[in-house]
């Protein structure tokens, strides 16, 4: 178990909407002395305090904490855990909770290939429910946690005359080049910079998807076609339907600029 040392830190993070004697996941944090290792476990609370870990975690901690490895770390593989080290990183961290965003940092981890997760987070909540988010880095989920806030819902509301109650993505992180393609150079995906947006599901059932929605109905087209103006605006790269056929079902947002002149690149 963890050592509770001078130079050991156990952190516990656990959901704060977790319902009293629900089950829910632990992840468990064992610092030594900079390694870090991460346990997926499971544990039930009679009671807990929302936000705080003062009150009976003793139950919880005691499971948790002896998962944990060793100092000599023979029994638990290790890595390092350095992410959100600069000022620039971790405002970026204080913008997502001042938008009310629930998320949980994650271990910086390079996947080889090229591929790595660099000051990456995973979303929790965001107002509206998102599909098949993986890790993703801040500046991107701040911009699209903005766009769904301030653009998709106001657009549903005003073209399509309903709420939205889901955002269908294809997913962040996948360690790939650009198109899959054999070779060339890293997607943004490779760095879980990147997300590709599907489809929106209305509360009254509806599903606009960009299959089927970018030359659908004008209420359709002029929704999405309002998301895509708005888009440009946030991200650096905006590809949509009309960019090639690869993208004619999806979306495709990320962080990287134009290498040209560093301007934004929306298509």
């Amino acid at each position: 178990m963890c050592d509770a040392g001078n130079d050991e830190i156990v952190t516990i993070y656990v959901p704060e909407f977790a319902p009293d004697g629900a089950f829910f996941r632990l992840e468990v944090i064992c610092w030594i002395n900079k390694p870090v290792t991460r346990l997926p476990m499971f544990a039930k609370l009679r009671t807990m305090a929302k936000g705080n870990f003062h009150i009976p975690l003793l139950i919880a901690m005691t499971v948790a904490i002896s998962g944990c490895g060793g100092r000599d770390g023979r029994d638990v593989p290790r890595m390092t855990n350095d992410s959100f080290q600069t000022a620039e990183s971790r405002k970026c961290l204080s913008d997502l909770r001042a938008q009310n965003v629930r998320f949980s940092v994650l271990p910086n981890q390079n996947k080889g290939g090229g591929c790595r997760t660099i000051d990456t987070i995973k979303i929790m909540d965001l107002g509206t429910e998102t599909s098949n988010l993986g890790p993703i880095t801040c500046p991107l989920a701040a911009n699209f946690a903005a766009w769904a806030k301030h653009a998709v819902r106001p657009a549903a509301k005003h073209y399509l005359g309903a709420d939205v109650v889901r955002i269908e993505t294809f997913g962040t992180y996948s360690c790939r080049n650009v198109n899959n393609g054999r070779s060339g150079k890293l997607s943004q995906h490779a760095y879980a910079n990147a997300i590709d947006v599907s489809a929106f599901v209305l509360r009254d059932g509806r599903r606009i998807s960009l299959l089927s929605g970018w030359n659908g109905t004008s209420q359709e087209r002029n929704f999405l076609r309002r998301l895509h103006q708005s888009a440009c605006k946030r991200f650096g790269t905006v590809l949509g339907p009309d960019y090639n056929g690869a993208h004619a079902n999806h979306f495709h947002f990320d962080m990287a600029k134009s290498m040209k002149d560093g301007s934004a690149y929306c298509r």
